[in-house]
């Protein structure tokens, strides 16, 4: 385990929205670090507050309807960046603190070629002269494994292919040598050949830069692939934490266990049966049940599950968990 300290340190994290139906927590009480190096990985369905929680610290979420609460801290390198100012914020989004997003066409501006996208990178967070910026560009096409790079250079992104234009912005993420990258669902919209390649190129450069990475998906085969902890969310709280090998071979959270037993396993075709799954659906946000929010979908719920809402236990061993009565 890297004991060096924390590079991003967030701390009672609570974030919420104005909404006509009036104000909703979509993020409570969320706490986690991660140092050089590392891939954290926030797992959960969709709705469980995994997105939120990555814009949060980029500070993209819409100013007009959406609040971070008094108590919540996140720091990085000396900063807070809960509560620093939107020119702060701008030297550090793109150059110390990069995103991956989910939909490579939505991150990529379409009417502006790939070259003059990645020089605009550099030169907003760099010193660095035209032809500089150039090599410097063609240099992280390389490194992304990007064929032809002069090629792809002068082309738009709608004349590449999903898994190139992912590629593409990877290498926008990296350009500056950001100390911590966020990637939001980057492989949702790849088939798995490219999936795969796209996961390795982030262990590799993580591994080569010493980049720490919070990797956030839906998809527990992708974390078991590469990261070194996991997060699992559900409904806006953190409901267990742990190395990845300790959370695979003993889930005490039955929401865990629960996502673990849904994954399709290898076997001869005769031999699989109907895949477990979690009946009923994450709970709006308007209406959160009362004490433990998954007791409604729970095979092990208790009538104290019921009255009463469970608190993250105190850190044993690395790993937490949010249930009255975890499993073994």
């Amino acid at each position: 385990m890297n004991s060096s300290p924390p590079l991003l340190d967030v701390q009672n994290l609570s974030v919420g929205f104005h909404t006509d139906r009036g104000d909703v927590t979509a993020i409570e009480d969320v706490s986690f670090q991660v140092r050089g190096g590392e891939i954290l990985g926030i797992v959960g369905e969709s709705g469980c507050g995994k997105s939120v929680t990555s814009r949060s610290i980029m500070r993209l979420l819409p100013e007009r309807n959406s609040f971070i609460g008094p108590e919540s801290k996140i720091l990085f390198g000396g900063t807070n960046l809960a509560q620093a100012a939107e020119r702060t914020m701008r030297t550090i989004r793109g150059n110390r603190i990069a995103m991956i997003f989910q939909e490579p066409m939505t991150a990529l501006n379409p009417v502006f070629t790939i070259g003059w996208q990645l020089d605009e990178a550099l030169k907003y967070h760099t010193t660095l002269k035209k032809q500089a910026r150039r090599q410097h560009a063609m240099e992280m096409l390389r490194t992304v494994e990007i064929p032809h790079p002069e090629q792809r250079y002068r082309e738009y992104p709608h004349q590449l292919s999903g898994g190139m234009r992912q590629r593409v912005v990877i290498a926008l993420a990296l350009c500056c040598g950001p100390e911590l990258l966020i990637a939001d669902e980057p492989t949702t919209a790849l088939d798995v050949t490219i999936q795969a390649q796209i996961l390795r190129l982030m262990d590799d450069l993580r591994k080569k830069h010493e980049t720490a990475v919070v990797l956030i998906t839906h998809d527990l085969g992708v974390i078991a692939q590469v990261c070194d902890r996991v997060i699992v969310m559900y409904a806006g709280q953190i409901v267990e934490t742990a190395d990845v090998q300790t959370l695979f071979a003993n889930p005490q959270h039955p929401y865990t266990k629960a996502l673990l037993e849904s994954i399709p396993q290898p076997g001869p075709a005769h031999h699989q049966t109907r895949l477990p799954t979690i009946e009923g659906l994450v709970p709006s946000l308007f209406e959160l049940p009362s004490g433990c929010r998954f007791h409604d979908r729970c095979s092990y719920r208790d009538p104290q599950c019921v009255a009463q809402q469970p608190q993250l236990s105190e850190e044993t061993n690395l790993r937490k968990v949010r249930c009255f009565f975890p499993l073994s």
